[in-house]
């Protein structure tokens, strides 16, 4: 697809074709990352990290689960040499 550089005040833009914006789940005001390597460019959208809430992820925990048993065989060690 060939797209072309126009004037956007003191720089330069490209237009994006509605159907490539909807491809890509882009919007108007999406943040994107450009790379460049020789005379390629790569544009990458840059997704927004999940924010977790602490109370969300204990709420999937199971406090009262077996301990594993590598973790007891773990916990059952006697102290070796001076870490003690």
């Amino acid at each position: 697809m060939e797209v072309k550089i126009q004037q956007w005040g003191n720089s330069a833009a490209i237009r994006l074709p509605a159907t490539v914006l909807k491809q890509m789940r882009l919007s108007i005001g999406s943040i994107m990352s450009l790379d460049t390597a020789g005379e390629s460019m790569v544009l990458k959208p840059v997704r927004p990290k999940p924010k977790y809430k602490l109370e969300d992820l204990m709420a999937q925990c199971d406090l009262n689960a077996a301990e594993p048993e590598e973790l007891a065989a773990w916990n059952n060690m006697r102290p070796v040499g001076r870490e003690v």
